[in-house]
């Protein structure tokens, strides 16, 4: 049987170790290395979801008003996705991007979306920041690149518009 004073001894030394322990923890685990930017890539200022036109020498020849496109960072940070989702011709290509210019072009990139494949050529590609106005009145970076098909060879489709706020006025 153990006497009083030794059971608080050991009741002490317990929580010494315990203390002791949750201490070095929480030291070891401090973040000795600079902070890192949570949720940004090296494309993020080209990576969004954009309402754009599908024009023919400025004319929307297929009536489809604005459709929604997205772009996005490729996993080596050096070339942009762009996906029409199926809203104009079915394509989403990988097309390498000058991001301190925030312009991209390349040819002959093959789309394969479902059983549809084709080659697209993008060109004069440019991302604005703050390059238009919203339907709603704000602010917003504008998209502008040219699309030729290689099933319409010698068409070149404008795809222009602005950046999604998400706000319900600016939706289209």
């Amino acid at each position: 049987m153990i006497s009083h004073p030794m059971k608080i001894i050991l009741k002490n030394t317990i929580l010494k170790a315990v203390l002791f322990t949750t201490i070095m923890v929480a030291a070891l685990s401090c973040d000795k290395h600079e902070d890192l930017e949570v949720g940004k890539t090296a494309l993020s200022e080209a990576s969004s979801d954009w309402y754009v036109q599908f024009l023919v020498d400025g004319e929307d020849i297929y009536g489809l008003g604005y459709t929604l496109i997205t772009t996005a960072n490729s996993a080596d940070e050096t070339s942009l996705w762009i996906d029409d989702h199926q809203h104009t011709w079915w394509f989403k290509v990988k097309c390498p991007i000058d991001i301190e210019n925030l312009k991209f072009s390349a040819a002959d990139l093959n789309s394969k979306v479902g059983d549809y494949e084709v080659d697209v050529t993008i060109t004069n590609g440019t991302i604005i920041k703050e390059g238009t106005t919203s339907p709603g009145g704000s602010k917003v970076d504008s998209i502008y690149f040219e699309a030729e098909f290689s099933d319409d060879p010698g068409t070149i489709y404008q795809l222009t518009g602005h950046k999604r706020t998400g706000l319900a006025e600016d939706e289209h």
